[in-house]
């Protein structure tokens, strides 16, 4: 039995008490990086936002199988937030035009009222070339008349994962959950407000295609009115697909169960608390860089050390864990391996760089702190 067919559908049970610790965690969290970001300055803040656009509309698509350009995105974020793209080409297509355009509009509009119309707008974004040739897939509207069933194994066999509601419903289970999250009930915590709305959302699945990526959208919207801020500094999108196996055996189990989903939004807060952890550490990366680049203003550079060395702040705690040798340096760089040597010496030199300890002949190198 789906969840959708017990007596009492929608009437949502948990227990806030065994809530109230993850809760805590994820304000105390919100907070930090609230206080992390006005302490950044204008630019800092800019870059910190572009970059969890950027994760979210290439996470919230990654999700779903689809893998977009992270160029086209880039631009496409770059033109919504009115950024200076000077020397960078412009590769944004009609898909991640319309994708960042939707989720642009999800955190910094979010004082309007939630509808059906918006639902169908935002869905439509997802396919803006059309309907590929010989696809039924309705688009900008709601589902057809066929059950709508996620299943897998043999065809003799079938394993039903999911169904939605039948499609002579979904009219009044819309209107009933629009009605919800426009005036949600008096001392509901607005996080448990996300994680309700995006259950319920994608529960109903009322599109032929795009419901994960249209619920996500609305889910960043409940976020961005709980914060009361046009700003979105995190990625739900990305912890939610670093975890996306569980992700959906969360969202079937709860389907399938009863009307007490205390789990489910114990997980949905968890996922958002991984989000919060994965932006403050990006936000400090974005004030390393920005303090380095101060510290260096008048360093004379190459425009190739510029750019080997924007990766190293970029990706000092991923892809550079050890540090850069001189064979990491030519392939970043595209020079040779005495011209990578040459600009690893002259960076150390001036200040940008120093010497790891060990290495023997293979001498790897890391930025210098920033005091």
């Amino acid at each position: 039995m789906m969840i959708w067919e017990q007596a009492d559908w929608p009437r949502f049970r948990w227990d806030e008490g065994a809530l109230r610790a993850r809760l805590d965690a994820v304000r105390l969290l919100q907070g930090r990086l609230l206080g992390r970001t006005d302490a950044a300055s204008p630019a800092a803040d800019l870059e910190a936002e572009m970059d969890a656009l950027i994760q979210n509309a290439i996470r919230t698509s990654e999700i779903e199988g689809e893998h977009l350009d992270v160029g086209s995105v880039r631009s496409s974020v770059a033109r919504h937030l009115g950024l200076e793209r000077a020397g960078m080409a412009d590769r944004a297509t009609a898909r991640s035009e319309a994708l960042v355009g939707l989720l642009v509009e999800a955190t910094r509009a979010s004082d309007g009222a939630l509808t059906l119309e918006r639902l169908c707008r935002w869905q439509a974004a997802l396919f803006p070339e059309g309907p590929e040739l010989f696809s039924r897939i309705r688009i900008g509207e709601l589902r057809g008349e066929q059950t709508m069933q996620v299943v897998s194994g043999r065809l003799d066999r079938p394993r039903v994962h999911f169904e939605a509601p039948p499609r002579d419903r979904l009219e009044p289970e819309l209107e009933a959950f629009l009605a919800w999250f426009n005036h949600p009930p008096a001392g509901l915590d607005p996080l448990l407000r996300a994680g309700i709305a995006h259950l319920w959302l994608v529960t109903l699945h009322p599109f032929d295609d795009g419901n994960g990526r249209v619920t996500r959208a609305v889910t960043d919207l409940a976020l961005a009115q709980a914060e009361r801020q046009s700003i979105r500094f995190y990625s739900l999108s990305a912890a939610i697909m670093a975890r996306r196996p569980a992700y959906y055996e969360h969202l079937e189990r709860t389907q399938k169960g009863e009307m007490d989903i205390t789990t489910w939004l114990a997980w949905f807060l968890s996922v958002l608390e991984e989000a919060l952890e994965q932006a403050l550490n990006r936000i400090d990366r974005v004030l390393i860089k920005a303090q380095f680049w101060q510290r260096h203003a008048q360093t004379v550079l190459s425009e190739r050390q510029v750019r080997v060395l924007n990766r190293l702040l970029d990706h000092a705690g991923e892809e550079f864990v050890h540090g850069i040798n001189a064979s990491k340096y030519k392939a970043l760089a595209k020079v040779s391996k005495a011209t990578a040597t040459r600009d690893l010496a002259d960076l150390v030199e001036k200040g940008c760089l120093e010497r790891l300890p060990g290495g023997g002949r293979s001498a790897r190198y890391a930025l210098v702190a920033t005091v």
